[in-house]
C-alpha cells in the first residue's frame, strides 16, 4: 500500500494538464517521434508494393487503354514517390504540431455553414465523390476496427492538451487525420482516378492496416507517463461512425433532428441536396396528399422504435405472402403501391399507439419516399428480367428498415446493405428461364430475399452474411460457366482456323494450276489428297515453315510433271524428278493417314501414267484404267475451282444495303467488350440475354453465351450492327444498379412537377 506521502502516478480522468508544462512537452515530443517513425516505415512498405500491385494489374488489365493507365501510374508514382511521401508525412507532421500548440481542427469545418439551398449535387464532381467514399470507407473501417484503443489515445491525448475534448476526427493520428493527410499528399500525382482508388486502397492495407502498433506505442508510453494509466477501453456507445437510430423531431422547424449523422462531407452534400429537391416538390403538392389549405398534421411524431417496430410488422406480412404477384405493370400502379406502403405504415404507427397517425418528420418522409422510388426504378428496370424485378421488389421494406436505420447508404457505394442489392441485380442480368433450367440461381436469389424478409430485424450484418453466401454461390457457377466458355471459344477458334486454312489450300492449288488442264490422276492427287495434306501442314507448322513451302514446291512440280515429254531434254528432266515427287507423296499421303493399299495403288497408277509421258508401251487395260481416274473433289475443300477469300469486316458492312444501319450502330457493335451483356429478340418476339465472351481474331465473329457458358449465338459485326438498328439486339447497362437508380431518381426530382 503506497504512503500517504508518496506521489500518486493515477491520474484522474477528470484532471488536465498543463499543455505549456515540461512534462507535457516531453510526452507530446515522444508521441510525435512514435508517430514518425512508424508512419514512416510503413508509408516506405506501402510505395514498395504499388509498383508491383500496378504492374500486375496492368498484366491483366482487359484492354490497351487500362493498361496503358496503369503502367502510366506506375511512371508517376516512381518519379513522385519521394515527394508523395514527403508531403504525407509533413503533414502528419504539421498536424501533431497544431495539437502540440492547442490548435485542434473542427472536422469539416470548411463545409459548415453553407445555405441548404445552394447545395447541389453538380458541385460533387463524379472522380471527387469516388474518392470521398472510398476514404470515408475505410475510415469508417478502421475507426471500427480500431476502436478500442482508438479511444484510449483520445482520452490520454485529451487529458495533455488540457483538457480539449479529443474524438476520432480531430485525432492527429487517427484514421480520418492519416487518410486526409494522404488525400492532400496525393495531389502530387497526375494519375487517372482509377489509379487512385487503387492506392488508396493500399493505403488501408499496408498504412492503416498497421497502425495498431502505433496507437500501442502511445497508449503504453503515456500510461507509464502517469497519463490514466487505469484507464479501462471502453467504447462509447454513440460512436460517429456506428450507424445511430433515427430521432423524434421536436418542432417542425427542425426536420433534420431525426437525420442519421452522415460523416463525410460528399455523403452529407448528397443527402442535404436529395432533402432539398424533395422539400421543393412537397412546397408544390400538399402534405402527405392532404387537399391544399388543410392545416399540417399535429402531434406527436413516430418514435424511431415505433417506425421500425411498425415495419418489422408489416415485413412479416410480406414474409408470409406467396411468390406468386403479378408484376407491376405501369407506373400507375408502381405510385400507387409506394403510396400504400406510406399509408399502411401510419396505420400500422396508429394501431401501435392506439390513436391515429398522419404525419412523420419531413426526413423520414424523404426516405420513404427515396426508397419507394428506388424500387418503383427496379420495376421499371428494362436490365432485368421480369421475375427478377418482381422479385427484388419483394425487398422494399427490408431496404426502407435499412435506410431509416443509416441514410448513408444512398451515398456509401461500400454500404453493405446497397453492395448485396447491386450484386443481386448484377447477377439476375444474365438470367434467363432457358439458362437457369435447373432453376439454381433463380432459388438461390428467391432464397436470399425470403431469408432477409424473415430474418432482418435490425442488424445490417445480415446483409454482408447474404452478400458473402451469394458471392460464393457466383463463384463456383463463374468456374463452372468459364470451362464451358472456354471450350466453345477453342472449338470456335478451331473451326475457323480450319475453315481458313482450308481457303488456303484452295488459294495455292488454284492459283497455281492456273488455266492449264490436266489429267484428272494429276487434278485429283492434289485437289484431294494433297490438299488435305497443306491444311494440316498449316494448322500444325504454320504458313512460315519449311514444310509448307515444300508442300507448295510440290504442286509446282507435280504440274509440270504432267506436261508431255517431247525429246530427249525433256524425258531426262521428267525421270530426274520423279523420285522426289513420288517421296513427297509417301510423305504427305502417310501424314492424312492414307492406307498403304490405297497409297500404293495410286503410286501404281502414277508410275503407269508417267510410263506414257515418256514414252514407254503400257497395256491398253492399264491406259484406260488412267484414263478413267477422276478422282472426287474432297470435303475439305469445296468448289475448289472458284476459292473465295472470306470477305473482311469492312467489306462485309460495305456489301449490304446503307439503309440497313447507320455509322452509330457500327460504333456501338465495335465498342463491345468482352463480358458485357446483350438482350436479343427472336423473330416469334422471344428474348435471351447472352454474354460476349470472345471475338475472333481470324474472321472478327463476336461469340455469345449464356452465364452456364453454352453458346447462344455468333455474330459479324455487320450482322450486329444490323441488329443493332433493327432493334433485335441491344446492350444491357453494366453500371451498378443503386448508381443508376440514384441517378434516375436525382434527375426525376428535378424535372417539374
Amino acid at each position: 500500500m503506497n504512503n500517504a506521502s508518496e506521489p500518486s502516478n493515477v491520474v484522474d480522468l477528470s484532471q488536465r494538464l498543463d499543455p505549456r508544462s515540461e512534462s507535457v512537452g516531453a510526452l507530446l515530443v515522444t508521441v510525435r517521434g512514435l508517430a514518425t517513425k512508424r508512419l514512416h516505415a510503413l508509408a516506405s512498405n506501402m510505395f514498395e508494393n504499388i509498383d508491383d500491385a500496378l504492374f500486375d494489374l496492368a498484366e491483366k488489365a482487359e484492354n490497351n487503354a487500362a493498361q496503358t493507365q496503369f503502367f502510366d501510374g506506375m511512371r508517376e508514382v516512381r518519379k513522385k514517390r519521394a515527394i508523395v511521401e514527403r508531403t504525407f508525412l509533413g503533414q502528419v507532421a504539421r498536424d501533431l504540431a497544431d495539437f502540440s500548440a492547442g490548435r485542434t481542427r473542427a472536422p469539416d469545418a470548411d463545409g459548415a455553414g453553407r445555405p441548404l439551398a445552394n447545395i447541389e449535387l453538380s458541385l460533387v464532381g463524379e472522380n471527387e465523390l469516388e474518392e470521398s467514399l472510398a476514404i470515408t470507407s475505410m475510415i469508417g473501417k478502421n475507426e471500427q476496427r480500431l476502436a478500442r484503443a482508438l479511444f484510449a489515445v483520445n482520452q490520454r491525448l485529451s487529458v495533455i492538451c488540457g483538457g480539449n475534448k479529443m474524438d476520432d476526427a480531430s485525432n492527429p493520428v487517427g484514421p480520418a487525420s492519416l487518410a486526409g493527410a494522404f488525400r492532400q499528399a496525393m495531389r502530387e500525382l497526375m494519375v487517372e482516378v482509377r489509379v487512385k482508388l487503387i492506392i488508396y486502397k493500399l493505403f488501408d492495407r499496408y498504412v492503416l492496416a498497421g497502425i495498431d502498433e502505433l496507437y500501442d506505442d502511445i497508449n503504453n508510453e503515456l500510461a507509464s507517463a502517469g497519463v490514466l494509466p487505469q484507464l479501462r477501453h471502453e467504447i462509447s456507445t454513440r460512436r460517429s461512425d456506428a450507424p445511430a437510430p433515427i430521432g423524434p423531431v421536436s418542432t417542425a422547424a427542425a426536420p433534420q433532428a431525426a437525420a442519421t449523422p452522415v460523416t463525410d462531407a460528399a455523403a452529407a452534400e448528397f443527402m442535404q441536396s436529395l432533402h432539398a429537391l424533395f422539400s421543393a416538390r412537397r412546397d408544390s403538392v400538399p402534405a402527405m396528399g392532404g387537399p391544399m389549405g388543410t392545416p399540417l398534421p399535429t402531434g406527436p411524431l413516430p418514435s424511431p422504435a415505433e417506425l421500425l417496430g411498425a415495419l418489422t410488422l408489416l415485413q412479416s406480412q410480406i414474409a408470409t405472402l406467396p411468390n406468386t404477384a403479378a408484376p407491376l405493370a405501369t407506373q400507375a400502379d408502381v405510385s400507387r403501391d409506394v403510396a400504400q406502403l406510406k399509408e399502411q405504415l401510419l396505420a400500422q404507427i396508429g394501431q401501435l399507439r392506439g390513436q391515429q397517425t398522419a404525419h412523420v418528420s419531413g426526413m423520414d418522409e424523404d426516405t420513404i419516399d427515396l426508397v419507394g422510388m428506388l424500387f418503383e426504378f427496379i420495376l421499371e428496370d428494362d436490365n432485368l428480367p421480369t421475375e427478377m424485378q418482381v422479385l427484388l421488389a419483394r425487398l422494399q421494406i427490408p431496404y426502407l428498415k435499412v435506410a431509416l436505420l443509416d441514410r448513408r447508404m444512398f451515398a456509401h457505394k461500400s454500404h453493405p446493405a446497397r453492395q448485396l442489392l447491386d450484386a443481386l441485380a448484377d447477377a439476375a442480368k444474365g438470367w434467363s428461364a432457358e439458362a437457369d433450367r435447373d432453376g439454381r440461381l433463380f432459388d438461390k436469389m428467391k432464397s436470399i430475399v425470403e431469408r432477409l424478409l424473415h430474418d432482418f430485424d435490425d442488424d445490417t450484418a445480415i446483409f454482408t452474411r447474404l452478400a458473402a453466401e451469394l458471392q460464393d454461390f457466383l463463384d463456383v457457377s463463374r468456374k463452372r460457366a468459364e470451362l464451358a466458355e472456354q471450350r466453345v471459344a477453342e472449338s470456335t477458334r478451331g473451326r475457323e482456323k480450319l475453315e481458313q486454312a482450308r481457303r488456303r489450300a484452295a488459294q495455292e492449288i488454284v492459283g497455281r494450276i492456273g488455266g492449264a488442264s490436266l489429267p484428272p490422276l494429276i487434278y485429283g492427287v492434289l485437289t484431294r489428297a494433297w490438299a488435305n495434306y497443306i491444311v494440316l501442314t498449316l494448322l500444325r507448322q504454320g504458313e512460315e515453315s519449311q514444310e509448307f513451302r515444300d508442300s507448295l514446291r510440290f504442286i509446282d512440280d507435280f504440274i509440270a510433271s504432267a506436261r508431255p515429254a517431247h525429246d530427249l531434254n525433256g524425258r531426262r528432266d521428267l525421270r530426274a524428278m520423279l523420285p522426289g515427287i513420288e517421296r513427297s507423296l509417301r510423305r504427305g499421303l502417310a501424314a492424312v493417314a492414307f492406307q498403304e493399299t490405297d497409297t500404293e495403288q495410286l503410286l501404281g497408277q502414277l508410275h503407269a501414267f508417267y510410263r506414257q509421258q515418256l514414252g514407254e508401251a503400257v497395256g491398253e487395260t492399264v491406259s484406260g484404267t488412267i484414263v478413267a481416274s477422276v478422282m472426287p473433289l474432297p470435303e475439305a475443300i469445296q468448289a475448289i475451282e472458284e476459292p473465295v477469300a472470306e470477305p473482311e469486316p469492312d467489306d462485309e458492312v460495305e456489301s449490304l444495303l446503307d439503309e440497313a444501319f447507320d455509322e452509330r450502330n457500327l460504333a456501338q457493335a465495335r465498342e463491345l467488350k468482352v463480358g458485357q451483356w446483350l438482350e436479343f429478340t427472336a423473330a416469334d418476339g422471344t428474348t435471351d440475354r447472352a454474354k460476349l465472351s470472345w471475338i475472333s481474331p481470324i474472321s472478327g465473329r463476336y461469340l455469345f453465351v449464356n452465364r452456364r457458358g453454352l453458346k447462344v449465338a455468333d455474330h459479324s459485326l455487320a450482322g450486329l450492327a444490323q441488329a443493332f438498328a433493327s432493334g433485335t439486339a441491344r446492350v444491357l447497362d453494366s453500371t451498378l444498379l443503386f448508381d443508376r437508380a440514384m441517378d434516375a431518381i436525382v434527375e426525376k426530382l428535378r424535372q417539374p412537377e
